[in-house]
């Protein structure tokens, strides 16, 4: 059945009608001007969630009807689409929590919203710094009979994996990767230029969150970050919740990549969504703490975030600078190109999927409360 609605297209900056079912059929400009209508965007995409509301995705244990939830919180925050995220474990866990989060997939209504999986890990520096919050024991050099398991387990649907390019044998095994349309990010890295050349040569198209998982100290240049924003064929992704990076750095990013080649992800933890306390990441506990803070338990070291897709736009704004038009591209256009996420990179156009959220938007503000949230023309959210 056909369905209708009204709003002002926050990307294309006018008022129109959308037509659709499974698929916008129609979205064209009003005739007549109309006062008053709520904002319309694409859905958010999401490319790196490690869990949400309570929720690790890095459990092979992990109910399903908790995965469910996990996605329905998500919806409120106007998330449509997202790649769930398995950090660096061991073998067994890491391909544990894979088969469980593609069984979720097929077996929930909210699966809809899953439209792959991230592998960031294991092979990124086992350095203090650069690896974050991943477990040392567990880093180990990449292998393509590793990620044959992976894409076996998920029916093909890993669809991005963050590697550190220093590796032997990083450029090889990033070009059997992007050979079968995987999208290869570098991150978690300590590499030197001449390794950033070669991934990048190799396929390489991403920074995954561009200015974390590296030292607290380092050289003024050359060094990762310079070279990794310098360089024209990397996009990057960014957690903007304002912890993870300081305004300075994020603008100076920005205008390294331009929005064009930028993208939102909230890098987001089982404790997103949820009240300060303790949760699982794998097999570590991670604090959430008063001020919004997921750390290691007992430690200062960030564990990922507990940002919403929605606030992270917000921040674009607030702490960037950035326009509406602007901060919603990185949500939404850029996240699927790079990510090559099918009917999702034209905005809001006939012919491409029907996900969609109708959102108030206060300007003095710079603050966003979704409305609704659709996804393949279904909606999964109403305030």
């Amino acid at each position: 059945m056909i369905q209708k609605c009204f709003g002002y297209d926050a990307l294309r900056g006018s008022n129109i009608l959308l037509e659709f079912d499974s698929l916008i059929h129609l979205a064209d400009d009003l005739v007549e001007p109309a006062a008053g209508l709520p904002f319309l965007s694409p859905g958010f995409i999401d490319l790196q969630v490690n869990g949400f509301d309570g929720v690790d995705y890095n459990s092979p244990d992990t109910p399903h009807e908790d995965i469910a939830r996990s996605l329905r919180t998500q919806f409120a925050t106007g998330t449509t689409r997202l790649l769930p995220t398995v950090i660096t474990g061991s073998r067994e866990g890491m391909l544990g929590s894979l088969r469980n989060l593609y069984a979720a997939k097929q077996a929930l209504s909210e699966g809809v919203a899953i439209e792959g999986f991230h592998v960031e890990g294991p092979h990124i520096a086992a350095e203090e710094g650069p690896r974050g919050a991943h477990p040392v024991q567990h880093v180990r050099p990449p292998d393509v009979d590793e990620y044959k398991r992976w894409q076996e387990a998920t029916n093909g649907l890993v669809k991005l994996v963050t590697l550190a390019p220093e590796w032997p044998g990083a450029p090889a095994y990033i070009e059997a990767l992007v050979k079968e349309g995987v999208t290869v990010a570098i991150g978690h890295t300590a590499a030197r230029r001449e390794h950033i050349k070669a991934a990048v040569g190799a396929g390489a198209t991403l920074s995954t969150h561009l200015g974390n998982g590296a030292h607290s100290v380092m050289s003024r240049h050359p060094n990762y970050l310079w070279e990794q924003m310098a360089e024209d064929r990397l996009n990057a992704d960014f957690i903007v919740d304002g912890i993870h990076i300081g305004e300075a750095f994020l603008k100076v990013a920005l205008r390294a990549k331009g929005v064009e080649r930028s993208i939102l992800v909230t890098d987001a933890s089982s404790p997103a969504g949820a009240k300060p306390g303790r949760y699982m990441l794998a097999d570590q506990p991670v604090d959430l703490t008063a001020d919004d803070r997921v750390v290691l338990a007992g430690q200062t070291r960030l564990a990922g975030s507990a940002l919403k897709m929605h606030r992270g736009v917000e921040n674009l704004m607030k702490i960037a600078g950035l326009t509406l038009e602007e901060a919603l591209t990185m949500a939404t256009r850029n996240p699927a190109r790079v990510g090559r996420i099918a009917g999702r990179q034209r905005g809001l156009t006939a012919g491409d999927r029907a996900d969609f959220i109708v959102f108030d938007f206060n300007q003095p503000n710079r603050s966003i409360r979704i409305l609704e949230t659709w996804i393949g023309g279904i909606r999964v959210y109403k305030e």
